[in-house]
This record gives structure tokens, sequence and C-alpha cells, in this order.
């Protein structure tokens, strides 16, 4: 078996330092992005996904306190209004009343 010449070696050895190089360009380069695409959110005010989903489910919440609530509150006056029927003095002109 015939050896290869040191010159194809020595081409091999560049070839796999020059990719070496571009894999560690190509990191450098997507956390440059991600930082100033990172930045560019920040200033913008936009809210995260998760910080999303996690206020959704507060109002959700407090919808269904707020509806749970309205619906006691409902209950309460129901009694109110039928306890002060109950407690109110006969009307004073009712029917077969001299005046």
């Amino acid at each position: 078996m015939a050896e290869r010449p040191r010159f194809i070696d020595d081409l091999a050895g560049v070839a796999g330092g020059a990719i070496s190089a571009l894999s560690g360009v190509r990191e450098e380069i997507e956390s440059i992005v991600r930082a100033r695409v990172e930045d560019v959110i920040r200033r913008l005010d936009l809210v995260r996904r998760d910080e999303l989903e996690a206020v959704q489910e507060l109002a959700a919440n407090a919808r269904t306190a707020q509806e749970e609530a309205e619906a006691r509150l409902q209950a309460l006056q129901a009694r109110v209004d039928a306890l002060e029927a109950k407690l109110a003095p006969p009307p004073a002109n009712g029917p077969g009343m001299v005046v």
C-alpha cells in the first residue's frame, strides 16, 4: 500500500483546523445575535410567553372568583329581600280598612 504524501496530511490538518475555527466563529456569531435579539426585545418591552401565561392564569382565577362572589351576593340580596318582605308591616290602605 502506497503511503500518502506528507502534503496531503498537512492539507488535511489545515482543513480540520479551519473547520474547528469556523465552528467557533459560528458559535460566537450565534451568541452575539442572541444577545442583540434579547436587547431588542427588552427595549420593545415585550413579554415572555411564560410570563403571559402566568398572567392569563391569574386573570382566569380572578374572573372565576368574581363570578362566584357575584352569585353569592345575589343569593344574599335575595335573602335580605325575603326577610324585609316578611318583616315589613302590612300596607296602611289595605282592602276593608276604613280611613
